[in-house]
């Protein structure tokens, strides 16, 4: 019944908004369809806050589409690509779900962008750790740390492309 109320309501809106602004649209849909992800945008980068005590495999698939959504400019704001994947709220993480998560964060960096996660519980890093995945992965342990990983690899960017046009 929800989700019947829930496409109808996306529908609707869908038909309001005259706009061209497809990633305003695939926001909504994502906010009306409950989303078990809070996403938020700032000046240099989007954070998500995974907001489910397990990232199971499934879950991990929903955050890789609404990420590389992200990163190809389809949701957000600007011309941000940086994201900030703040994990506090989970407790366990599946193996498939931290692979995942490892090739995300390389395809992020591939492309020019920033992938940070912060926030691990110890049972999460713990997982990481077995998994070898730890060592590959840009980690903080706290969400300010993150921000200023950004901000330095923004900057770092910066000043390799001035050098680039410079040669």
């Amino acid at each position: 019944m929800i989700g019947r109320m829930q496409t109808k309501l996306y529908t609707n809106l869908q038909g309001d908004i005259r706009s061209t602004d497809r990633g305003l649209l695939n926001l909504l849909k994502h906010i009306l369809l409950l989303m078990p992800f809070k996403f938020e945008t700032k000046e240099k980068f989007h954070a998500i806050t995974v907001d489910e005590p397990e990232l199971t495999a499934s879950l991990s698939a929903e955050l890789t589409d609404f990420a590389n959504k992200i990163l190809t400019q389809e949701v957000g704001t600007g011309d941000v690509r940086n994201l900030i994947l703040i994990m506090h709220p989970v407790q366990r993480i599946e193996l498939p779900a931290a692979e995942s998560l490892a090739e995300l964060q390389a395809s992020f960096y591939e492309s020019g962008a920033s992938f940070v996660i912060c926030c691990l519980q110890p049972a999460v890093e713990k997982t990481l750790e077995l998994a070898d995945l730890l060592d590959l992965m840009n980690i903080t342990p706290t969400e300010s740390e993150a921000w200023d990983i950004v901000q330095m690899e923004e900057i770092e960017r910066e000043l390799l492309s001035g050098e680039e046009e410079q040669d």
